[in-house]
């Protein structure tokens, strides 16, 4: 007995109507003072409310267990992604009851409203979803589920505390993989914005020969297979395999900028995977290098099975730094790790000239010796400030300095572009489609 008033103590919530209905009776014995002839209704009120409550502590308190709930979750969580959180709830009670669910998501969403209502018939169960955006790699704790009960009468709510806490890690974004995997499979990445590449030439890596169609070029045919066959046939040629891309990302302080809630660092991070898997999926080498004041995580290039859980194990525990990147200790990791020429995609950031001329002595070092792309990013907040009319001469102010800013990011392009560096000047949000299509172009027109 001791132990179910504990329980009743807390898990006992009133409901607006009760609220609403003693209202009511004490409204009724206000007006009694002055209409001695209703008198008896506010009696008649309070005890039918009495009665009418405590068959609604009885409905709902009566069964040990009335309401079962689990929470539904992958083993891990996609960072920058919606990710599907499913709760289950079945009702044990004997008759239909309304539901109220609380889910306690992790603390860094600073979230308050994930309440949702449902309806339960005798024995009947849901799923119900809702989607989750986490904006930094790391542990997120889930607590309890609450189901708050009550029957049609509405007058009371019990509360049941269900499924278990856990915690999930939030890892570099993976949810796309697949589906750039496959665009770039089918040359489709016209469809996320990437432009098709006219092939210069082809390559010299023998594929098969095959029967002649419209279009193949006549400088491929097969004489001797075209005679056995009695029909043209020509040699089909593939792209160069195994050959060795890393992804360099500077884990310095110009790159903890924040845009839409991701760190520069995590945009550098989730293309990183992406183009990673892309790289495996044509039969090239991935590897990784990170790179700060200190060396960072160092993955040679390789393309054995586990070699993109690897990366996603160590992109994981990546984090920024304050300092500047050393880029005399870049210079020598690469050269140590890649001992063959390989295209190096080199996620930075640049906000002015003179950063980028710090860096420009050791970037054409590199460049001798590797196809060296530069990613760099688009403020894309001083774009909407240049495209936005000056009204005031603060907003010329602002204008001016802003088109300044944007000015100087395409003199970075033309200086690295002079110096035989390729670069990238992309928006954050679009850094995964460009990064993948610079790798088809490269792969498309043989600079390796």
């Amino acid at each position: 007995m001791k132990r179910f008033f504990q329980n009743f103590y807390l898990d006992f919530f009133p409901t607006r109507r009760l609220f609403a209905a003693l209202g009511t009776v004490s409204m009724l014995y206000l007006l009694a003072f002055f209409f001695p002839a209703i008198e008896v209704l506010p009696i008649i009120g309070f005890y039918a409310l009495l009665i009418l409550l405590g068959l609604d502590i009885f409905l709902l308190y009566r069964p040990r267990e009335g309401l079962y709930g689990h929470r539904n979750t992958p083993e891990r969580l996609s960072n920058g992604d919606e990710n599907e959180i499913g709760i289950y709830v079945a009702n044990q009670y004997r008759f239909p009851v309304r539901v109220g669910i609380i889910d306690e998501v992790p603390i860094q969403f600073q979230r308050r409203d994930v309440w949702f209502e449902t309806k339960l018939l005798v024995g009947g169960q849901k799923t119900i979803t809702y989607q989750l955006r986490p904006l930094k790699r790391g542990e997120y704790a889930f607590g309890r589920i609450r189901l708050y009960a009550q029957t049609s009468l509405a007058l009371i709510q019990r509360r049941f505390t269900t499924g278990n806490s856990e915690t999930l890690p939030v890892y570099p974004s993976f949810v796309h993989l697949r589906k750039y995997e496959l665009m770039a499979v089918s040359q489709r990445l016209s469809d996320f914005g990437a432009k098709r590449l006219r092939r210069i030439g082809h390559s010299m890596e023998f594929d098969q020969i095959k029967q002649y169609v419209p279009g193949d070029d006549y400088r491929t045919l097969n004489w001797k297979a075209t005679a056995r066959q009695g029909q043209p046939m020509v040699n089909a040629y593939t792209d160069e395999r195994s050959q060795s891309v890393y992804c360099v990302i500077d884990k310095s302080r110009t790159m903890r900028m924040p845009f839409n809630g991701l760190s520069l660092l995590d945009y550098a991070i989730n293309a990183s995977l992406a183009l990673s898997k892309v790289v495996m999926g044509k039969e090239d080498k991935a590897g990784l290098i990170t790179i700060s004041d200190r060396k960072g995580a160092v993955i040679p290039a390789d393309r054995k099975a586990g070699q993109l859980r690897r990366i996603i194990e160590v992109l994981y525990r990546e984090k920024t730094r304050y300092l500047e990147t050393n880029m005399e200790l870049l210079y020598t990791t690469i050269r140590q790790t890649a001992k063959q020429r390989s295209l190096l995609v080199f996620f930075t950031n640049f906000e002015s000239m003179s950063g980028m001329q710090r860096q420009l002595p050791m970037l054409k070092r590199i460049a001798r010796f590797h196809a060296l792309v530069v990613v760099f990013f688009e403020n894309t907040e001083l774009a909407k400030l240049t495209n936005k009319p000056a009204a005031t001469i603060e907003d010329i102010y602002l204008h001016t300095i802003a088109s300044k800013f944007a000015y100087e990011k395409k003199q970075i392009v033309r200086e690295l572009n002079l110096h035989g560096i390729q670069t990238i000047l992309t928006p954050p949000e679009d850094l995964t489609v460009n990064t993948i299509n610079k790798y088809l172009e490269i792969k498309a027109r043989q600079y390796l």
